[in-house]
């Protein structure tokens, strides 16, 4: 069993990924850019590292949770040569089909195994544990990592053997998620600039066939305009673009995640870039 695990990456979701992996009785250690960012999770029985290679030097697994393929990238150059070749590393940064396969290369040339285990879940499921794993990985990793993705998630799908097979079902599940929050948007908008309270709209739809959790959270945000971020505006950019390139690549039409990602980009330039993905809301009518 897996009993020593580091953690690089420790902003909305890494901290919590983190706190339950501590919580399930690993031995944990953390690492972020920003110490300070990282410091509040010693309270919870993780070992602060300042030093990335030392991080890194005695961890059976190594997890990954930063923003795009570049940053992942540019911590694991200097990380891997400290590490055990034994170790095995979880990626569950969304860096795109792409970036995966890149990663990946990067885990072969240093003779240390890969998972591609990108997780469904924002903030809130991340600090509860109860995230979906997707991970792509051979069979013969998997009793490695298990106690891992127990800790973090409640539901673990293996998608394939190969890295990018977790990935192909992140970014599926992404565009879904990403539209239902532009869609929610866009009728909260509308609703708004018809003089009709965009509550009428989350109480026509509640509890029918066309309701959904999401647009009634979401939709909530909106009209409070309260944007604590769970999943940033700036993630969403980032994201919706991954997903548009792999449509791209699988023949699909991506015109529609094209169009989602200049509203999230047209919000992010408004200013709200590190808000709640919700804040899209922000950039729906024309005059602000």
């Amino acid at each position: 069993m897996t009993k020593t695990v580091t953690v690089l990456g420790t902003g909305l979701m890494g901290a919590g990924m983190a706190r339950n992996l501590a919580d399930a009785g690993l031995d944990v250690t953390v690492w972020n850019r920003n110490a300070d960012k990282a410091r509040p999770l010693a309270e919870a029985g993780a070992t602060v590292a300042e030093d990335l290679t030392r991080a890194v030097s005695s961890a059976e697994v190594i997890v990954t949770m930063l923003f795009d393929a570049d940053a992942v990238a540019g911590v694991m150059e200097q990380a891997l040569p400290a590490a055990d070749s034994r170790a095995v590393w979880v990626q569950s940064s969304t860096v795109g089909v792409g970036g995966t396969a890149q990663l990946a290369e990067l885990a072969e040339q240093h003779g240390v195994g890969f998972v591609d285990a990108p997780v469904l879940g924002t903030k809130q499921p991340a600090e509860q544990g109860t995230l979906t794993v997707l991970a792509g990985g051979p069979s013969r990793l998997r009793d490695a990592v298990s106690a891992v993705f127990e800790a973090i998630g409640s539901n673990t799908i293996w998608v394939g053997e190969q890295p990018g097979d977790g990935h192909r079902l992140k970014l599926v599940a992404n565009s879904w998620v990403l539209s239902v929050v532009g869609a929610t948007a866009q009728a909260v908008g509308m609703a708004e600039g018809l003089d009709i309270d965009p509550r009428r709209f989350l109480e026509a739809i509640s509890g029918g066939p066309l309701d959904c959790a999401y647009t009634q959270l979401k939709g909530d945000a909106m009209i409070k305009g309260e944007f604590p971020a769970s999943f940033t505006l700036g993630g969403a950019v980032k994201d919706t673009a991954l997903i548009a390139e792999a449509m791209r690549a699988g023949n699909t039409d991506d015109r529609l995640m094209w169009a989602l990602n200049e509203q999230f980009q047209a919000a992010v330039d408004a200013g709200y870039g590190s808000e709640d993905m919700a804040a899209v809301v922000r950039a729906v009518h024309r005059s602000e």
